[in-house]
């Protein structure tokens, strides 16, 4: 069986994320979204929200199992049995990132290929930082994401004050 990995933070995922995600398991006979639970950055949701999110997303594609990992990618990749990463790329910045992964995860497991996705253009502007900023200024997110993600995206902006500035009027 011919499996992929397509790793991310998915916080949340987004249309762009999917768009990846659906056209790389058209080229393999299965496709795991590789939800990190451990991030260098700050995250809205927790990564069992994270993971209910994508696995809802991917509900109707058979060849895409969604699963969560805390390890180095190349690890989880060959627990696995993938034989490829999957990454996608928006801007010329992307590139010089994801080129750089691509090397040192290469040098840790030479078994393994890195496959770059190009966006499509409709998505080439989004970015989960960028989905949530837009939620918390209470924006329209009809396009970018999956509907179930915008009302976890509404309902946990409710819940704390993330990326938004909280300003006391009495001061």
């Amino acid at each position: 069986m011919n499996i992929a990995v397509y790793p991310g933070t998915f916080d949340p995922i987004h249309n762009g994320h999917i768009d990846i995600a659906t056209r790389a398991a058209k080229l393999f006979d299965k496709l795991i979204v590789a939800v990190y639970e451990r991030p260098g950055k700050n995250v809205l949701f927790s990564v069992e929200e994270r993971v209910e999110m994508a696995r809802k997303a991917f509900e109707n594609n058979p060849k895409i199992n969604v699963e969560s990992y805390n390890t180095l990618t190349v690890e989880f990749a060959r627990s696995k049995g993938a034989k490829v990463i999957i990454r996608g790329l928006r801007v010329i910045s992307d590139f010089e990132l994801e080129f750089q992964m691509a090397l040192i995860n290469k040098k840790l497991a030479p078994e393994i290929e890195f496959l770059c996705l190009m966006t499509s253009q409709e998505y080439a502007f989004l970015s989960s930082s960028i989905v949530k900023e837009i939620a918390a200024l209470g924006g329209c997110l009809d396009s970018m994401v999956p509907a179930h993600v915008k009302e976890a995206l509404f309902r946990k902006l409710k819940e704390t004050s993330f990326g938004v500035p909280v300003i006391s009027l009495r001061d």
